[in-house]
């Protein structure tokens, strides 16, 4: 593609959204885990653009404040007056020179391959205008052709009969050389049913003046818009069979992939297997031959090469080493890093812990600011004490320490290598190394005794029933 220095991209995101039946900006409400938006802006950057541009409107500040970390040029546009009259808006703010690539803030699905044709054709001093074959072209704008040649595009409230049946729609992406983009929006009128400024005369304004509109064709599900629940829902879809067919081009197998979701940016190895009813959120990379049970949710973590997920075990935040084996039950809280060939069994809970490799806690345990070495044991019943009911404190431990079951270790606490914490004691000092922690209440045994005799039941009154 030519250089995109001189290209300016204007995101429409100022609609309501009325059918949407919801408090949250239309254009903020998810598809993968993303804000339909940040689908469009990540997918405008990826093209290289000059500037991107998003005019905004219903709840402007929520949608600036969901994206305050990234390069955008804000534009305001008051009063919705149509689709000619938000890129107006945003045209009053640009250079003038160059080139202009309208997108749509709803419409999450555009490839880059898409924009960038868009693009290209405007570079090449044409109209690139984005077009698509509907099954059911419903209320879309639709495609006047003349001898195959791109003539007009009539809004659907504005077509007879025979306009209505054609098939070919209006996607509302559209690239345009600037200067000429200036001129046609000062001479767009109201002319319709909705007395609103229609973008899509400038398409007219082109043919008029020989221009020639370069029709960019995509498919049907690149360009489906989201108007209410229902559509977002269906795009949810599609956005998840192609998020799953990528993962499983780079070499993953998956069980079935209607069943898997993804909802962030996930990389994998070859030769993983995800099993059904898998969620992977936020950043998640996967190294190689990882098997993910099902049931499994994992979120902005690392999962090393060899490490089995089994069924049920949520990762959140996490690094974990190769060769590892999690679950099932397991939570893995933000802040845990394992080490290689570490065990978490069933029912154990970490967070904010380190474990050295080849250490386990292996059922039923509580790991908190907790720092173990390499070859440790923890037993069932085990837990950190690391709080206080204000503050938190840390266990340590060096290599090859072992925690005897239903044992409570009480932070802050220090285990030198080789301890051993007896079972059933509640720990409250430091452990030196090699030595045996034994904090239990003293046993005493009652000779004769007699267990309770279970009590009558009370008679009842007459009138009870």
């Amino acid at each position: 593609m030519p250089a995109t220095d001189a290209l300016d991209i204007v995101i429409l995101a100022a609609g309501k959204g009325t059918r949407m039946r919801s408090s949250l900006a239309k254009v903020l409400h998810p598809v993968g885990g993303k804000p339909l938006l940040g689908h469009v802006i990540d997918t405008a950057s990826a093209i290289g653009p000059r500037s991107i541009n998003v005019v905004i409107g219903h709840q402007g500040a929520d949608v600036q404040a969901a994206f305050a970390d990234r390069q955008i040029n804000w534009v305001e546009q008051a009063e919705q007056l149509g689709t000619g009259h938000a890129v107006g808006e945003a045209n009053k703010t640009l250079n003038g020179d160059g080139v202009v690539l309208v997108l749509y803030g709803d419409v999450p699905l555009v490839t880059e391959a898409t924009m960038r044709a868009a693009a290209e054709a405007a570079i090449a001093g044409h109209v690139g205008l984005v077009t698509s074959e509907f099954s059911d072209a419903a209320e879309l704008g639709r495609i006047v052709r003349e001898g195959g040649t791109i003539k007009s595009i009539v809004e659907y409230k504005d077509a007879d009969e025979s306009q209505r049946a054609i098939t070919e729609i209006n996607s509302g992406i559209m690239a345009i050389p600037a200067d000429e983009l200036s001129r046609w929006l000062k001479e767009i009128k109201p002319n319709n049913a909705q007395a609103e400024l229609y973008l899509t005369d400038v398409i007219a304004m082109a043919v008029a003046e020989d221009k020639d509109v370069i029709g960019i064709s995509a498919e049907e599900t690149e360009v489906i818009g989201i108007n209410d629940r229902t559509q977002l829902a269906e795009v949810e879809r599609l956005y998840q069979a192609r998020a799953t067919q990528g993962l499983m081009l780079t070499g993953v197998s998956m069980a079935d992939p209607s069943r898997v979701e993804i909802r962030g940016d996930v990389t994998a190895g070859e030769d993983c297997f995800i099993d059904i009813n898998v969620v992977l959120a936020g950043k998640v990379s996967l190294g190689k031959n990882v098997t993910i049970g099902p049931g499994c949710v994992v979120q902005n973590s690392i999962i090393g090469d060899n490490t089995v997920l089994h069924p049920h075990t949520l990762v959140d935040g996490a690094k974990v080493a190769a060769n590892c084996a999690l679950g099932p039950f397991a939570r893995i809280r933000p802040e845990t890093v394992l080490g290689d060939g570490v065990k978490i069994g069933n029912f154990v809970e970490t967070k904010k812990s380190t474990l050295g490799a080849g250490t386990k806690a292996s059922h039923l345990a509580y790991l908190g600011d907790a720092t173990l070495g390499e070859n440790c044991n923890v037993g069932a019943g085990a837990i950190t004490a690391n709080y206080d009911g204000v503050n938190k404190f840390e266990t340590r431990a060096g290599d090859n320490v072992f925690v005897g079951t239903n044992v409570t270790m009480v932070a802050p606490l220090q285990l030198e290598d080789w301890a051993f914490l007896a079972a059933g004691s509640t720990v409250i000092k430091n452990v030196g190394n090699n030595e045996l922690a034994v904090g239990r209440g003293k046993q005493r045994n009652i000779p004769d005794w007699k267990r309770p005799d279970q009590q009558a039941a009370e008679p009842k009154d007459a009138d009870e029933t």
